[in-house]
């Protein structure tokens, strides 16, 4: 028992005082400036550092040193990466799920049974299981929520998807369409949902997937949710929520959708 996050929960949590930013102004401004760096430095200097830091990355060499003189020469960020890329690709994380802890946890739990039971009525009605993607969107790398939630409903009875760190809404969008899912799942812990969430929604409905469900978990103040659900996202799940509960929800989320 966890006072406060699954036992003795105010029926309204108080309103945290958060700094709202635009995301979109940020990043327009963002753009703005590099486009005034790259107009304003000697460009045949910055090539030749970011030539010097691919060799060194062939052939050896104190890369460090040599990006430090990229950034003098005014390179940004991400052509320094790119420099480096060219020799040593790109990491891809490898997602990695368990199967049977959450269930094994639940063993004997009768809600537990009853939500697998109503799975396994849906899927035999259907022809297949209730099936979600649970996406991380944006400069979010926090992804140990994202997959207890994934083991979680995998051992409840959904077909569970992954996708990878930092995609963009197109991207989840399409890995979507492309998995056949009811549902998508936005695990978000670095304050880009009110950003993210309505852009994952249009992409979706500009690919004539909008009967694709998109519900979000993770840090969300309370006082975001109204402007969520304005934007189309049908349930959100804060800190602490019960997950069968949860599953409960999804499911009656899918059902109605299907009529």
């Amino acid at each position: 028992m966890i006072v406060g996050v699954n036992k003795y929960r105010k029926d309204k949590e108080d309103p945290i005082d958060i700094l709202d930013i635009d995301n979109d102004k940020v990043r327009e401004a963002q753009i703005a400036r590099l486009e005034r760096i790259r107009a304003q430095r000697d460009e045949t200097a910055c090539q030749a550092a970011l030539n010097e830091m691919t060799r060194r990355a062939r052939e050896g060499g104190n890369l460090l040193d040599a990006a430090v003189e990229a950034a003098r020469a005014r390179a940004t960020v991400g052509e320094i990466s790119m420099a480096l890329e060219k020799e040593f690709g790109r990491h891809r994380a490898e997602v990695k799920t368990l199967a049977g802890v959450y269930g094994a946890a639940y063993e004997g739990d009768a809600g537990f049974a009853a939500i697998q039971k109503s799975v396994e009525d849906f899927a035999e009605a259907e022809g297949r299981r209730p099936r979600m993607l649970v996406v991380k969107m944006g400069q979010d790398g926090h992804d140990r929520g994202a997959k207890v939630i994934a083991t979680a409903f995998a051992d409840i009875g959904f077909d569970v998807d992954v996708g990878p760190l930092f995609q963009t809404p197109e991207e989840a969008a399409q890995d979507a369409i492309d998995n056949d899912v009811h549902v998508v799942g936005i695990s978000s812990q670095a304050a880009g949902h009110k950003t993210l969430a309505p852009k994952l929604i249009a992409a979706l409905r500009a690919r004539d997937a909008g009967d694709i469900i998109v519900i979000c978990g993770g840090v969300i103040p309370q006082q975001d949710y109204d402007f969520l659900r304005k934007a189309g996202v049908k349930a959100i799940f804060g800190p602490g929520t019960n997950i069968p509960e949860a599953a409960k929800d999804i499911l009656r989320l899918i059902r109605e959708a299907r009529g």
